[in-house]
């Protein structure tokens, strides 16, 4: 985002000007940013902004699965259990005491909105998630938003809110926020959560027109990095790049709740926390269809049927595999999920981050002609032709029933080099 709606100060980029906070990702220190427009341009009909249901054709999917039977862990600024989308969908009891101060109190309204891009059911007209079968697991984490002593000192940090989530039946870890220090500590807590089976995403952070960071969680190892793309599959030049993005989804001009009064939401939210939310209920959508698949089996068929027209073995710094498409995944009954046991990111887990892939000389573009980088690709989503109707109609033909995707044809053209170490 990159307006100044207040909240968190963190990793929010974009809503108060791309905030940063340990927890960093859409909402930013939670990785989200907002255009700053007025909450009234559209409180009245927001789902009518929710452009990404359509292009990814949910009322599809949802004939197949809802996320039903899958229960995602919301690590966030807390959860309110109380909005007309998220009544009856938030496990409050199922957090641990000693992780549970305030879990489904939201200080700031970004941990609210992750959970309805997730799961929100839009009754009362509030936000549709994409997988409103699914039930949200609150855990609020300590971020630099967090200004209170006596909050300080009892919200959980990251660690141990991973950990717990991780002794949870929850299979799925959603973390939209991201940081630029490597903590052991954290670290361990994710292989931990590895162990048990869990699926992690994490943004990749909202910095990449200043800084560009590596971003934690998402580099760890066995951490899913999001990306975030707009409505013409172009990746936002704010949306951090490197070697560790390993998939990208919806991120931009994406509804969220202005503030913790919870009284309108705000338009053009920009952030790789939406995209997290997003991708997070991708895996719902997949594993609820697919119940006895394992998190390798989730991950792999998302990177199989992921958008992209570059090569498969050759990622791309931007947007990773490609463009989420749980479509592409729930049409097949007879989709081949791969090894139980084999890890689809085994090469970049098992060799680690090195550092971030050196930025071409022009900075990530949504413009319709992206600069080329170094490595031949592109820079933007778009694709190597130049714009058309192919290209603004792109996520609508992706997501639309039948529709097949042209492998090498303008969805995407960015390449990488992967994990060298």
């Amino acid at each position: 985002m990159t307006g100044t709606s207040g909240g968190l100060t963190a990793f929010f980029a974009g809503r108060a000007g791309r905030r940063v906070s340990t927890v960093c990702a859409a909402l930013g220190g939670f990785a989200m940013m907002s255009s700053g427009l007025a909450p009234s341009a559209i409180a009245a009909d927001v789902q009518s902004k929710q452009w990404y249901l359509d292009a990814m054709n949910a009322d599809a999917m949802w004939q197949i699965s809802t996320g039903k039977g899958v229960k995602v862990a919301v690590l966030d600024t807390g959860v309110n259990p109380h909005t007309s989308s998220l009544k009856g969908q938030v496990l409050g009891n199922a957090v641990p005491k000693a992780v549970s101060y305030n879990a489904t109190t939201d200080y700031d309204g970004h941990g609210t909105s992750m959970a309805e891009l997730i799961a929100g059911t839009g009754a009362g007209g509030g936000l549709r998630g994409l997988a409103p079968g699914a039930k949200i697991i609150p855990y609020r984490v300590l971020v630099k938003g967090v200004k209170n002593t006596i909050d300080k000192r009892k919200t959980p940090s990251v660690e141990d809110a991973i950990r717990a989530a991780a002794d949870s039946d929850a299979q799925i870890i959603s973390m939209s926020f991201a940081g630029d220090i490597i903590d052991p500590d954290e670290e361990k807590a994710v292989k931990y959560a590895q162990s048990k089976g869990k699926l992690m995403f994490a943004g990749t952070g909202n910095d990449a027109e200043s800084k560009n960071y590596i971003g934690y969680p998402a580099a760890y190892p066995y951490v899913v990095g999001v990306a975030a793309a707009d409505e013409k599959g172009k990746v936002g030049k704010f949306s951090e790049h490197g070697n560790y993005v390993d998939l990208a989804a919806p991120g931009l001009n994406v509804p969220y709740w202005c503030d913790a009064t919870f009284r309108s939401y705000c338009n053009d939210g920009d952030g790789t926390s939406m995209a997290t939310a997003i991708a997070s209920a991708s895996a719902a959508l997949i594993w609820s269809a697919h119940p006895n698949w394992t998190a390798n089996q989730v991950l792999r068929s998302l990177i199989d049927t992921a958008s992209r027209d570059w090569p498969k073995n050759k990622p791309s710094n931007y947007l990773g595999y490609g463009l989420v498409r749980p479509r592409k995944v729930l049409e097949n009954s007879g989709i081949n999920p791969g090894s139980a046991a084999t890890d689809p990111l085994s090469f970049e887990n098992g060799t680690g981050v090195t550092g971030v892939t050196a930025s071409p000389s022009a900075p990530a573009s949504t413009s319709s002609q992206a600069p080329k980088n170094t490595s031949g690709g592109q820079t933007s989503a778009a694709g190597s032709t130049s714009e058309s109707s192919d290209d603004t109609t792109m996520w609508v033909a992706l997501g639309a029933a039948g529709a097949a995707l042209a492998i090498g044809g303008g969805a995407f053209a960015v390449i990488r080099s992967r994990r060298k170490a």
